[in-house]
């Protein structure tokens, strides 16, 4: 068996790309299913603050640094995150012409982000809660990317959408860990609390905006009850959606971990050969959805 590429990827910003998000996409666009829906729903809402709130994170260790590389990275870590902000921005307009009330969402996040954290916890623990977030969005691509039945049934444009996303975060994904651990310095058990920190409060957040969802949808409370069964069980059970990320999530638990330990997924080339060749990240998307 061939071993891993660990060589990391260029970063490599991809800006005006189209994905038709203004388009006609149904209201529960992955399998026809609330929860499931919902669940990448409410992950968007959550985006655009928060990658302006990574790239703030970094920024602040900006003037220590000297190495070009290391600067290039952060630039092209910087207009990736940028890009981000502003794609997700516009889905989050399809949520709140549906009746979800993202303003209070954003308005909500902006005030625990910079009102809260910024305000009362150190530029090394902010950077730890950025790099912790970064290796959870990378580790994402093998649930989105390389299982490809989660997102099979999916709306081509919202599918091409969190591919990219995905493969742009394992990109970038060592950046912010790299000022962390060679700048700020932040001993292991700062960037063990930040972790935790990021593992309790996104899923957390995640699901209370779920919750607002589902209620706009107008299902009552017994249909949320099996909704919420039914969809918990496809997020963590046996063969959930995310339980085969308990390996690569514990590793960063190690006190020598570095996130180029784990190889980018064995699609990303064919993907970003597509990507490449046609400008469409659709086409990208379908490329990998139709060797699944």
């Amino acid at each position: 068996m061939k071993a891993p590429d660990m060589t990391p990827p260029p970063i490599i910003p991809r800006e005006k790309l189209r994905f038709g998000l203004d388009g006609d996409i149904p209201r529960f666009w992955l399998d026809g299913d609330p929860f499931k829906t919902r669940y990448f729903d409410a992950m968007s809402t959550l985006f655009p603050i928060g990658e302006r709130f990574f790239i703030t994170c970094v920024r602040d260790y900006k003037d220590r640094i000297t190495d070009k590389k290391v600067l290039a990275d952060i630039r092209d870590f910087t207009r990736q995150e940028g890009q981000h902000s502003m794609v997700h921005t516009a889905y989050n307009d399809r949520l709140q012409a549906q009746g979800i009330r993202v303003d209070r969402i954003l308005s909500g996040q902006e005030k625990r982000l910079f009102g809260i954290i910024r305000k009362h916890f150190s530029r090394e623990f902010t950077l730890g809660i950025t790099a912790a977030a970064e290796h959870i969005t990378a580790i994402m691509a093998d649930c989105f990317v390389e299982r490809r039945e989660i997102l099979a049934g999916a709306d081509e444009r919202i599918r091409a959408v969190y591919i990219w996303h995905a493969m742009e975060e394992m990109e970038h994904k060592a950046v912010a860990y790299d000022v962390m651990q060679n700048v700020a310095r932040v001993s292991y058990f700062k960037r063990i609390g930040a972790m935790l920190m990021v593992t309790a409060l996104f899923p957390y957040h995640v699901f209370k905006i779920m919750s607002h969802m589902l209620k706009v949808d107008g299902f009552t409370r017994g249909q949320r009850a099996r909704i919420w069964a039914k969809g918990l069980w496809w997020l963590y059970g046996p063969k959930g959606m995310l339980t085969p990320l308990a390996g690569q999530y514990f590793a960063y638990l190690k006190p020598g971990f570095h996130p180029w330990e784990q190889a980018v997924v064995p699609s990303y080339e064919h993907w970003n050969t597509v990507l490449r060749d046609t400008g469409d990240p659709i086409a990208a998307g379908n490329a990998l959805a139709a060797v699944a």
